[in-house]
């Protein structure tokens, strides 16, 4: 018979020590993400016994609802939920609110039949129904908020986006650029106002008036990113860099860009915001605001946990986690009038060239 996996073969499996193994175990926060990624897959490969010999079990059931899981920014938060539930030896349900069957009464009236430890609700966009509806449950709830859908008195874990607006506008000026286009989203999004706000503080910190016809609101689509990037592009004076307020967005720019034979970074700079797996896919690789998705839910379901343990513990905390920014390849120096001009010329005479054939 096989002899029983110790925490020293977790601990050589994962290339750590027997001690960061224990903290891992034990749910202490002084471990970085790989690491704790790392053990957990330790774990599971040896079959690992804890607590007086017995396996990991579920130490109940702990949902989470997200506005369509299709999405890069959805795989992320579901991704940080999932590792944060395991570590606490809970079992992570998830269920996916966009489906056009979907109904938040009939999901309560299960949940009243299998209990939960508690909700974690990820909304692009506030819907009242959904929580008026969860409310009704004795189940905590908070609520991860990626695009600053704040709701009164809800638990809720969202990021620093005036502070990642800010960082991104002065990275373009720190570079040269003094015409910076804005891709906004939605109008009356809260994540898109404090982001605009941000790009704002950075003109009237760098001293330079603000162009109003640099600002789009569109979706948080690749789709509207092409087509407001374009019309940026296309206007008489354009910018020489753009930010946008997704990373799916800014893949639309690269489009735009590309459809005018204009060259990132050479000819455009451009910053985006989540720092998604798209960043790493576009070429060149994408300079991004990083929203700390996975670490805002991770958060956000341990104080599910701590509610569930500690009623009134988490009431109407809200906490931001801090964004950073990404640099890759696709910001540079700003080219000279001169040379933008050239370019210009040639994709239009490329574009009549390609209309008379």
């Amino acid at each position: 018979m096989a002899a029983r996996a110790t925490m020293a073969t977790v601990a050589e499996i994962a290339g750590v020590s027997v001690p960061t193994v224990s903290k891992v175990l034990a749910g202490k926060p002084d471990i970085s993400e790989d690491t704790r990624i790392r053990v957990a897959d330790a774990v599971r490969a040896t079959g690992y016994l804890v607590r007086g010999g017995r396996r990991r079990v579920a130490g109940g059931m702990i949902d989470i609802l997200v506005d369509g899981v299709a999405s890069a920014v959805a795989g992320e938060i579901v991704g940080g939920a999932e590792r944060a539930a395991f570590e606490m030896d809970l079992t992570l349900t998830v269920t996916s609110t966009s489906h056009p069957r979907f109904r938040i009464q009939d999901w309560v009236e299960h949940r009243r039949a299998r209990p939960t430890v508690g909700v974690v609700l990820v909304l692009f966009g506030v819907r009242q129904r959904e929580i008026r509806a969860l409310r009704e449950l004795s189940a905590p709830l908070v609520l991860v908020d990626p695009v600053g859908a704040h709701e009164p008195g809800l638990p809720a874990v969202g990021a620093t986006n005036w502070a990642g607006g800010l960082a991104a506008t002065r990275h373009l000026f720190g570079l040269g650029h003094r015409r910076i286009g804005f891709v906004g989203g939605p109008v009356g999004l809260p994540c898109v106002r404090e982001r605009q706000e941000g790009y704002l503080a950075a003109h009237r910190e760098a001293g330079i008036a603000p162009d109003p016809r640099l600002v789009r609101s569109a979706e948080l689509t690749v789709a509207e990113g092409a087509r407001h990037g374009g019309s940026l592009l296309d206007a008489d004076d354009p910018p020489t860099a753009i930010f946008a307020c997704s990373d799916a967005q800014a893949a639309g720019v690269y489009q735009a860009a590309g459809v005018r034979n204009l060259r990132i970074p050479r000819d455009l700079s451009v910053v985006g915001f989540d720092d998604t797996p798209i960043c790493g896919m576009l070429a060149p690789p994408l300079t991004t605001v990083r929203q700390p998705l996975a670490d805002m839910a991770a958060e956000a379901v341990r104080l599910v946990a701590e509610e569930h343990r500690y009623r009134g513990a988490a009431a109407g905390r809200q906490v931001e986690l801090a964004t950073s920014l990404v640099v890759r390849a696709s910001t540079g120096g700003r080219r000279s009038a001169a040379a933008r001009s050239r370019t210009a010329a040639g994709s239009r005479g490329a574009a009549a060239g390609r209309a008379s054939r």
